[in-house]
Parts: structure tokens; sequence; C-alpha cells
């Protein structure tokens, strides 16, 4: 994950299709204004906003300067701000007319270079979209595509829509854009197991006890009821950013830092998962629904008194699931992946529970110990906490233990006054033609068979759902799921 660079790339005209949605007002447009603030994109690359509503240019620039002010973390810089600006352009555009590619096509003859399109719209119209460039003559040996995950809602349907993108697009052209693999802490993972050898030599079953993994968020569905009853947390969390951290966590060092070497391992990790039997779900599954209750001292309503919502409904927004992986290096460590809406605090992060000691000295001198933890924040704080047991210090004469914490936060240590959002990483990185970063359709479609198995345990209602109060850490049951192999969660 090392492979990424900061380099110039070669001028570009990247074409924002779904302009004016949440993802690209949110994250793309934001992260391009920190990308020009440092002067990371070429003097000659243009942005094209594509989107359905009739604006002008003044009107289309005024509406993303508005949405940069909400999103954007410090005052806009008015030269920052005028440099990005002469860079955009807006176009009028409805995906199903065949004259609005034309008019792109001539919009961007005005500066024939490397085309990046960026599909910031609904997977179902990737291949529409595609279709469309490529009868336009837009899509030659040198663009590039962006989509995001999740993509489809099961192997099969996954599989349908990667077809229709690869019709028009080689695979060496196709970047798919998990935000999580950007993020900092996620980047500094194989760096942390592999440059530094009193980890990499205990990275494995004879050291390490268990791994959690927790995606928690205090949000609820916002506004996306529809979508969300039809995915689901399985779907729209684990099978999208939780199976791609337990890969990175889990995989074998590459015998080389590029990008298809780095996915080989990962796709190894996803191939070496066991299945979710159906006489096994119970045991190593969790289903959660939130009911009505507290975040932050806010009273919530619960799941299916959200606007839009069917009151029958029996879609999870908790997952909690024990993981295992069949192969040499993790045989007999469980893996327990945990996530989440109307948590008790937005928290990503990966706990490392390292085994105790064999022989210990102290808790035959009756001084309890507590196995050392490793703690990689991926959000909000960036950072990793190394939890060890240290003498407290004093005369006395009985030695006191206590568990203390080695804490590197990002910002603090690097004095960093902003750390770069893991889409303006990623954006780069795709000018840069840099794949390192970016699922690849094989690892894709072997998440979904996975996943799609413990859908399949779960069907006709198979693991009721558990009900946890809004502001809780989940049902009591996830608590089960680890106790019940003498364990807990963290936090």
């Amino acid at each position: 994950m090392t492979t990424h660079s900061t380099g110039k790339h070669e001028a570009c005209n990247l074409v924002l299709f779904g302009t004016l949605g949440d993802l690209a007002t949110r994250k793309l447009l934001p992260s391009l204004y920190y990308l020009e603030k440092a002067n990371l994109l070429h003097p000659e690359t243009r942005i094209i906003g594509v989107g359905r509503n009739e604006l002008t240019f003044e009107e289309y620039t005024m509406l993303v300067r508005e949405k940069m002010v909400v999103f954007i973390q410090e005052p806009i810089d008015a030269g920052v701000w005028s440099r990005l600006k002469e860079r955009l352009c807006y176009l009028h555009f409805d995906f199903q007319d065949l004259l609005a590619y034309d008019k792109l096509n001539h919009v961007m003859q005005a500066k024939p270079q490397r085309m990046i399109a960026y599909y910031a719209v609904q997977p179902s119209l990737y291949g529409q979209l595609s279709e469309g460039l490529a009868d336009a003559g837009l899509i030659n040996e040198s663009s590039r595509v962006v989509i995001e995950k999740p993509i489809g809602h099961d192997f099969s349907s996954s599989q349908t829509i990667n077809d229709q993108v690869a019709r028009f697009f080689k695979e060496q052209q196709i970047y798919r854009i998990d935000h999580y693999l950007g993020k900092e802490t996620v980047l500094n993972l194989l760096v942390l197991r592999c440059a530094n050898p009193f980890l990499s030599s205990i990275w494995n079953n004879q050291s390490i006890d268990y791994v959690q993994i927790t995606v928690a968020e205090e949000i609820g569905v916002e506004g996306r009821w529809e979508y969300y009853n039809d995915a689901g947390q399985l779907r729209d969390m684990l099978q999208n950013h939780l199976l791609q951290v337990l890969s990175l966590v889990a995989m074998e060092p590459p015998v080389r830092l590029d990008a298809d070497r780095i996915r080989d391992e990962k796709l190894n990790v996803l191939k070496a998962l066991r299945p979710i039997e159906r006489s096994q779900a119970h045991h190593v599954t969790v289903r959660g629904q939130y009911q009505e209750g507290n975040v932050h001292n806010q009273p919530v309503v619960s799941y299916v008194e959200e606007e839009g919502a069917h009151y029958a409904s029996q879609t999870e927004t908790f997952v909690a699931v024990r993981v295992d992986i069949d192969n040499s290096r993790w045989a007999g460590v469980p893996f327990y992946l945990r996530t989440g809406k109307r948590m008790p605090k937005k928290i990503s992060e990966v706990v490392i529970f390292f085994k105790p000691q064999a022989h210990d000295i102290f808790r035959q001198a009756h001084l309890f110990t507590s196995p050392n933890k490793l703690i990689i924040r991926l959000q909000p704080d960036e950072g990793m906490e190394i939890q060890i047991m240290n003498k407290v210090p004093g005369l006395g004469e009985f030695m006191e233990l206590q568990e203390s914490t080695l804490n590197l936060s990002f910002d603090k240590t690097f004095k960093l006054a902003h750390i770069p959002d893991a889409y303006e990483r990623l954006l780069l990185q795709v000018m840069l033609g840099n794949q390192s970063l970016f699922v690849r359709r094989d690892e894709i479609e072997q998440a979904w068979l996975w996943v799609d198995g413990v859908v399949d345990a779960w069907r006709n209602n198979a693991i009721p759902l558990c009900f946890y109060e809004a502001g809780s850490w989940g049902p009591r049951a996830s608590d089960k799921l680890l106790s019940q192999d003498g364990r807990s969660w963290e936090p």
C-alpha cells in the first residue's frame, strides 16, 4: 500500500457525473479543492461537472462554493477557489439523450486529453453511461473510469454491472473505489506489519488471540430508507468496507509492492474465509435493528419509524459476525466484525488482542496483568495505540502493575494542519494511474460470494432480529457472540 505517489499527473478531463449529488458535493469537489491548494493538479486539468439540473456556469459554481463552505474544515482561500473555478465547467445532461454525449464530446475537444469519467451516480446507470460514452467516441486506450462500491447487491448483480462496464473499459482502466482504502491508517497497515520486525514476527496465530473490526455510526438512514431497506447493514457496510479492512489485516506480505501483487494477497484471504453454514449461523452471526432511544442526549426514533419506513421491516441495522480464516497463519484466530447504525459514537477501528504469556510470573505473585492490545483507529482520530503493562512508579514495598497506553495520533505526532481525506488520495491516484488502492473485480465477486452465503443462512428469518436501543452498542446477543468464546468487545 506504500506504492501510492504524490507526483504530478498528466493533464486530464475529469468528468463528474452526478456533480451536484451528495458524494460529489460532500467529498469529491472538496477533495479537488485541497488538491488544488496543494498544487497537485496539472495546470491543464479540467473538471467537467455533469448533472440533470439546467444551470448556468455561475449558478453551478455558486452552488459548489456554498457546499464547500459547509464541508471544507477551514475558511475558503479566495486564491485557491479562483484557480479551481477556472478549471470548472458545467454541462446539463440527460443520461438517456444520445445528443448529450455528443455535447460532452464537443466540450472535451476544446482540450483533447485523457478522459477520467467518475460515475458518482447509482450503479444501475454505469452500463448506460459507458455505452453512451463509447458510442460518442469518448473512450480510448487512455481513458479511465471510477465507480463506487457497493457494486450490486449480490454476486449475480455485481457480475452484471461489472460486465456492463467491462464491455467498454479494460480492467486496468477501471478504478473501483472503497474510500476506506484511502484512509491514512489503512494505508499504514502494510507498513506497520512489514517494516517493523517486532510486529511482523508476531503477526500470526502463535501470538495473536483474536481480532476485532468495528465500524459504528451515530447516524440513522439519513433519508435513504428505500435504498437501505433493500441493502441492510450486511451489504451496505460489512461487504462493502469491513471485508476489505479484514483482508488488509490478514493478507500475506506481497512479493513486491505493486497493485496486482497486493490485490492477489487480499483475494487469497477472501478465498480462505470459512463459509457461514445455515446450521451454524445462530452461533456466529447476530442481526439487530435499532429501536427508539437517545444519541448524544437527543431522542431518536426507531428504524421502522424513520421517514418513508415500512413498519414491518425485517432489515438489519446492526451485524456482528465471527469470521474464521482457514489458512496456516490464522487458523484458530477468530475475527469478530461488528457494524451498526445509531451507536453511541462514530468510530472505526481494528483491535489486535495478543495472547497472554504462557508462564506469567506476575500472576503467580497475585499481580493482575492484561494481554497487550494494538488499536488501529481509522476514524475519527486516525492513529494507533499500544496497550502494555507497566510498573507504577513508587517506593512501596509491593510492586503495583498498571495498563498503560502508548498513543500515536497522526495529526499530533506529524503536526499536520490537514490530514488528507481518503478521496483526496484516491482521486490523485486515479489521475496518476495507480490502482494499488482500488478493488479488483475478482475481490468484489469473492466478497459477494461469502456474503451471499450469510444472506442464504438468514433466509426466511432463520436468524431472528435482535432489537437494541438507539445509542447503545447493539443487541445483547452481540456480547454473547464473544462471551461464549471467553472474550469481550472493545469498547
